[in-house]
């Protein structure tokens, strides 16, 4: 099937020439909207205005243009109906304007005349992106099959679902009865966790500095894994203000350090847990010199992200083919956002708001005997914004601003405080603990107190409080409630 009369009204007038030009060269009709109309000209091409076909003359300030019976008709009417005197459109293509008012600036006619053509599909070629001209001026050539025609109505229902998604997401947050998520796919990944998973990677349009928003200055393209666990360093970075490095291995975090300079903030953060960053993830606020590169190159690393590298760090770092180098611009300087999460289970979708909650020392309560310094206060506030990134259940052991233990995604807490104490050995004496949630027995600050540890800070709620304070009186620990928990899945 090759088409003989097409209408245009397009908002994005990217490759529309090109694509007209071929459409004239099959000898096809064409009728456009004023303004496509006047683009048209401008580039030497003539084609009729959508009026002559319509029969009347664009009103409302252009807002009512393509809504037309005639037109509809035209479009919808199968091969076997009767038309009188209306020339059937075969062929529509269309893009609509962008959402700059919300929903009193949302796009009707393009829509409409979208959708009739899409529901229309075995007689009539919808064009709704201009990413699809290219594949369009070779079947205009060869004629368009079933399967050509349907393909392009699928993606056209797909664009007026995204529209339609975009207007209405800034409710979600809301959460409303019905929901549509507007993404878009930037690319298809090589595989999913495992090689024998399909998988692709979709984005919102969006400003803030994210994992979507990094700019690869060397490397592979990332893997589905890398993008998780580049999407946890990230968030886990924007927490500290201070020089910092976060090292991130399966979507928890081995090592994380604040220091004066980022070369001391890697180094502290590498030296908890040597082992666990091969083959990992890590994310810093502050550029990458040519000091710190040469630190980095003796490890293997998966990606490196930072708001910046400098040149004799790229030169460095690019001499290993299989590292990725992330640049994220506004990481530095960006806190985390206010955001509603998404996750997909078998049959439907979890929605929540996202754990910004900020952390409020004054709040605090102080429990035990023992009191903490200002010193002692400032550790375990480092300490909290760790431990809500680790996997649950979670413990992480600082010294000062960085991280000497961390235990995570155990089943039990006294089994995450056992894992921490024995990679940590002999640097958890002197170390602040910090628990993603209470202690259900007194077990787990038995194991740490032995350990040496000098002060735990936990949100506190058990029904054994009583007990657990009783047992950190009894090791002369100090311990904080901050009543707040922080979960993490």
């Amino acid at each position: 099937m090759i088409p003989r009369r097409a209408v245009i009204s397009v908002y994005d007038k990217r490759g529309l020439d090109k694509l007209v030009t071929a459409m004239k060269s099959i000898g096809m009709k064409i009728y456009a909207t004023t303004g496509t109309k006047k683009y048209l000209e401008k580039v030497g091409i003539d084609v009729g205005h959508a009026s002559e076909y319509t029969g009347f003359k664009e009103i409302l300030g252009g807002r009512v243009k393509t809504l037309s019976t005639r037109l509809h008709a035209a479009i919808l009417a199968r091969n076997d109906e009767e038309l009188g005197d209306i020339k059937p459109i075969d062929m529509v293509v269309c893009n609509f304007y962008p959402l700059k008012f919300g929903i009193e600036g949302m796009d009707i006619g393009g829509p409409a005349m979208t959708r009739a053509a899409a529901k229309n599909w075995r007689r009539v070629v919808i064009v709704s992106r201009p990413e699809q001209y290219d594949r369009v001026i070779k079947l205009l050539q060869s004629g368009f099959s079933e399967e050509d025609r349907k393909k392009l109505a699928i993606e056209a229902i797909q664009t007026t679902a995204y529209y339609d998604a975009m207007l209405v997401e800034s409710e979600i947050k809301n959460f409303p009865d019905f929901i549509s998520l507007p993404y878009k796919k930037k690319q298809e990944l090589r595989y999913g966790e495992n090689p024998h998973q399909r998988a692709s990677l979709y984005v919102k349009d969006t400003s803030h500095a994210c994992i979507s928003n990094a700019k690869k200055l060397h490397g592979k393209e990332l893997s589905y894994n890398n993008i998780l666990d580049s999407n946890h360093a990230i968030e886990c970075v924007k927490e500290f203000e201070e020089p910092t490095a976060v090292i991130i291995k399966h979507a928890t975090p081995s090592g994380i350090a604040s220091a004066d300079t980022i070369e001391k903030a890697w180094k502290d953060a590498f030296e908890t847990d040597i082992y666990s960053p091969f083959g990992g993830i890590v994310a810093f606020n502050r550029e990458v010199s040519e000091k710190l590169a040469e630190e980095l190159s003796k490890i293997f690393l998966e990606v490196v992200i930072a708001p910046s590298f400098d040149e004799d760090a790229i030169k460095i770092l690019e001499k290993k083919k299989n590292i990725r180098l992330l640049e994220l611009k506004g990481i530095d300087k960006e806190k985390r956002k206010e955001m509603i999460e998404a996750r997909s289970i078998a049959g439907g979708l979890l929605l929540q708001e996202s754990d910004i909650k900020k952390i409020d020392s004054s709040n605090w309560k102080i429990v035990t005997e023992k009191k903490p310094s200002k010193e002692d206060i400032k550790s375990m506030i480092f300490a909290v914004k760790c431990v809500k990134h680790v996997k649950s259940n979670a413990v992480v052991f600082v010294k000062g601003t960085k991280t000497v233990a961390i235990g995570g995604g155990q089943t039990s807490r006294v089994d995450a405080v056992w894992i921490a104490v024995h990679k940590g050995g002999e640097r958890i004496k002197g170390s602040i603990m910090a628990s993603d949630a209470f202690f259900p027995f007194r077990d787990a600050v038995d194991v740490a107190a032995d350990a040496g540890v000098y002060a735990i800070i936990q949100p506190g709620g058990s029904i054994r409080d009583a007990e657990i304070i009783k047992a950190a009186n009894e090791h002369g620990l100090i311990m904080v409630f901050t009543g707040q928990r922080y979960f993490l899945h």
